[in-house]
């Protein structure tokens, strides 16, 4: 399936039902009062996540969504049926903005929560509702008030603790594949990797997290060479990025340290906010470095780039270094986790005192 991660919709919420003016008609009863019934409400637009749901294509190719009208009023003291609501399934991650000002107006981060994206309109009122001492038969209805009508942006970012970064055959799909449930296409040349994969890595019983790996970054992506620049998106909501680097390129004459410049500037011209997330840097490919040597050539790569944050060596293909790897990501996202649900602070003008803290 093509990987939609962007769409434009138009929603339209039903418009409420008109009032209706009408009265009692009995033999034996000349004046019988009005009995005419409001009308029903339109049927509202929700929204919500569905973790079955990984792309927007659906929205692609089906752009306006109507809900139904509500019946009219009617005689004999009837109100109007409310018009049904219609629900659209949506990826966990979707942003829901404006498509004309760009604002954003509903984050879907909770799956099955339903959200009202447009309200359907009111019910006109019936005569029934004019009666009063001094107005016996009243004539006066309203119609019903139209429902709400959106142009929306639809745009997905996926939800994931871990994100690769690197240039095209770094050997990030190899990776992913080798220590989560994640089977991506892997192949021995450039951008193998057209969009997005999400994978789940084990650590053990109810531990685990997730890693998403994006296509190869290459120079120029902030201007939009390449694809990477139209994925990033998908690193924003990660804890962690992990900087993956070919240490054995098939041309000699590629210097990984100037490769690896290039990812980190890229990044910093897309997102000064994604540049600034905890990032480790990790040495792949070192199987086909001679044991020898690679000691030697990990250092040098370090000090010209240098670098003073987490250093693993791993080799994606033979999984060598990996599992470390993988513990030591998982016990920095529990922990990112954990601090994100500590408690507030106290402020120390309450501080052990029973007054209230509101």
């Amino acid at each position: 399936m093509k990987f939609v991660d962007e769409a434009y919709i138009d929603i339209v919420a039903g418009d409420g039902g008109n009032g209706c003016v009408s009265f009692r008609h009995e033999k034996y009863k000349e004046f019988g009062g009005p009995n005419g019934g409001d009308g029903g409400r339109g049927g509202h637009v929700y929204a919500v996540a569905d973790l079955n749901l990984n792309t927007l294509v659906d929205y692609r190719y089906s752009r306006r969504h109507e809900a139904k009208r509500g019946e009219h009023g009617m005689g004999s003291d009837m109100f109007g049926a409310a018009g049904a609501d219609i629900t659209l399934r949506m990826p966990v991650g979707t942003i829901i903005s404006d498509a004309e000002t760009g604002a954003v107006l509903y984050e879907l981060l909770e799956p099955d929560q339903p959200v009202m994206i447009a309200k359907g309109g009111d019910g006109g009122f019936g005569n029934l509702r004019f009666k009063s001492a001094i107005n016996r038969a009243p004539r006066q209805k309203t119609p019903g008030w139209p429902g709400e009508k959106k142009n929306l942006k639809l745009e997905l970012k996926v939800l994931a603790d871990v994100g690769l970064l690197g240039m095209p055959n770094a050997g990030k799909s190899t990776f992913i594949a080798a220590v989560s449930n994640a089977r991506p296409k892997i192949a021995d040349y450039p951008f193998t990797t057209l969009h997005p994969n999400l994978g789940v890595v084990r650590v053990g019983p109810e531990q685990s997290f997730v890693i998403a790996d994006i296509p190869g970054l290459i120079e120029g992506a902030s201007e939009g060479a390449g694809l990477g620049h139209q994925f990033l998106r998908h690193l924003q909501r990660t804890r962690l990025l992990l900087h993956i680097v070919d240490m054995a390129p098939f041309d000699d004459a590629v210097d990984p340290v100037a490769q690896a410049n290039a990812i980190v500037g890229e990044l910093k011209k897309y997102d000064a906010e994604l540049y600034a997330k905890p990032r480790w840097l990790v040495l792949n490919k070192l199987d086909m470095v001679p044991q020898a040597e690679r000691a030697a050539r990990v250092k040098d790569f370090v000090k010209r780039f240098k670098w003073k944050g987490p250093v693993f060596e791993i080799s994606a293909l033979t999984r060598e270094g990996c599992e470390n790897l993988v513990k030591a990501i998982f016990q920095h996202v529990h922990a990112v986790q954990l601090a994100s649900q500590a408690p507030a602070e106290v402020d120390p003008r309450f501080a052990g005192s029973d007054l209230p803290k509101d």
